[in-house]
């Protein structure tokens, strides 16, 4: 349903209308050397590779581009954690082939008006192609989710169409396409089949995190205390590389911040054993739920236990809230 043209103007006129640029276009300087992975992920990712780099004798030389006029994208999905380099490997992909990297955001394509989302998919892959470049898909299981059979709501039936039109221009689509994700799991099922490679990106071990924490550093310029001790970082906090990067910049501003001569000072063990603990804690807390048994029971007594005035002041506001809906709902039709 197009935008009504009464709601266009008020959101011209404060703001709202939507000048986002759908995409970041980067020109890639990671490389695979940037990256510590497990043995495994890294296979996988050569032999993904090895499908870019023969994909035109396959097509071209061998004919099979005549027998199969659909479908030549070659897409790959980035399953794991946060923070274990799918970003990283992308751009890496990008600066082997010599292309731009295109990065999309759901937050950056999700339009506010009906029927306008569908259209910037379509744009994205329009845009990628003109460029040559390799599309990146981050989070990507916010664009490609299972599609629903309740089409109850306007809402529903936008994120169907926003998932249409995505397998529609996977098929189309003769270049490089890279989704990443930590919720695969969402992934419509229609994607299974379009997906090229599937590469699991896993919690580093013991060995990759040492490596991690050391390439961290400046071979010649980050002092390091002789006191720093990485295997032993290792094999006490389980971490992703994005949380050892993390620990490394808290411990160096730490560091930083102690009072001494600049000439003298260095990042210590206890500096980057802070940080980690830090992160990790972080971590913890950004999963905490509020639905987890005992936080639920403590909103609950909580709100047991309001004043009348509080109740009062939140029903105003689910009426006036309310309120606005039913207006904007009337205008709409």
């Amino acid at each position: 349903m197009a935008a009504h043209p009464l709601l266009r103007a008020i959101s011209d006129t404060i703001g709202l209308t939507d000048s986002r640029p759908l995409t970041q276009s980067i020109r890639p300087r990671l490389t695979f050397d940037d990256v510590v992975l497990p043995e495994a992920t890294r296979r996988a990712l050569e032999h993904a590779m090895t499908q870019v780099r023969r994909h035109e004798l396959i097509f071209r030389q061998w004919g099979l581009g005549e027998r199969y006029a659909t479908g030549q994208a070659l897409v790959f999905n980035f399953a794991g954690p946060s923070g274990t380099g799918k970003t990283i490997c992308a751009e890496a992909i990008a600066h082997a082939l010599g292309r731009r990297l295109l990065v999309v955001r759901y937050a950056e394509v999700e339009s506010m008006w009906m029927g306008e989302t569908p259209k910037n998919v379509a744009e994205l892959f329009r845009a990628a192609g003109d460029e040559n470049a390799v599309l990146f898909f981050d989070e990507a299981d916010s664009i490609a989710a299972r599609r629903s059979i309740a089409l109850d709501q306007g809402s529903t039936r936008e994120a169907n169409a926003v998932v249409n039109v995505l397998l529609k221009e996977l098929e189309s689509f003769r270049g490089v396409v890279i989704f990443a994700t930590n919720l695969a799991a969402n992934f419509d099922p229609a994607f299974e089949r379009r997906i090229r490679t599937q590469v699991l990106f896993e919690m580093p071990q013991t060995e990759d995190r040492e490596r991690l924490w050391r390439v961290q550093m400046h071979p010649r310029l980050t002092p390091l205390h002789a006191d720093v001790d990485f295997r032993r970082l290792a094999e006490r906090y389980e971490a992703t590389g994005g949380d050892i990067r993390n620990a490394v910049l808290k411990a160096a501003t730490a560091a930083a911040m102690e009072p001494g001569d600049d000439a003298l000072r260095t990042i210590r063990h206890t500096h980057l054993e802070a940080g980690i603990r830090e992160v990790l804690a972080g971590k913890r807390v950004m999963q905490q739920s509020l639905f987890a048994p005992e936080v639920h029971a403590a909103t609950a007594l909580a709100t047991v236990g309001a004043p009348a005035s509080t109740w009062a002041l939140l029903l105003s506001v689910a009426a006036f809230v309310t309120a606005i809906l039913a207006f904007i709902t009337a205008l709409a039709r």
